[in-house]
């Protein structure tokens, strides 16, 4: 691991305790069991949705992207604005917000999977 993830870590250690977790050539950053953050190439990405990706493009931040089979993948992990490293307040603000994310996303696809359980069930039942 790179000295890179222990200073984010203890850069976000004012708003909560954060692991890491080894993942396709960089790092998943969670809290309270969510990735809200990924590290990748020594460059912080953090979760961004509808809700907070107008404050990401409002500074002309971009996505993190890699090729795959000839075509460009964007994610829903958007590079941290510099601010984050100069100011703790700044920090613990940007990771509010991509935990934020990162929450809405689990709770939208929990919603979803109960959404199909019922629909399963209901097909399953006898007509009357």
């Amino acid at each position: 691991m790179s000295d890179f993830i222990p200073f984010v870590q203890e850069l976000l250690e004012d708003w909560a305790p954060v692991s890491a977790r080894r993942m396709f050539g960089g790092h998943g950053l969670y809290h309270e069991g969510l990735m809200f953050a990924i590290v990748m190439d020594q460059r912080l990405y953090l979760k961004a949705d509808e809700v907070n990706r107008p404050e990401f493009e409002a500074l002309g931040l971009a996505p993190f992207t890699y090729a795959m089979k000839g075509k460009v993948v964007a994610l829903s992990y958007w590079a941290a604005p510099d601010a984050v490293f100069d100011a703790p307040e700044e920090a613990v603000h940007w990771a509010k917000s991509a935990w934020g994310a990162a929450l809405r996303g689990h709770l939208a696809k929990a919603k979803a999977i109960e959404k199909a359980k019922a629909r399963r069930q209901r097909k399953s039942l006898p007509t009357p």
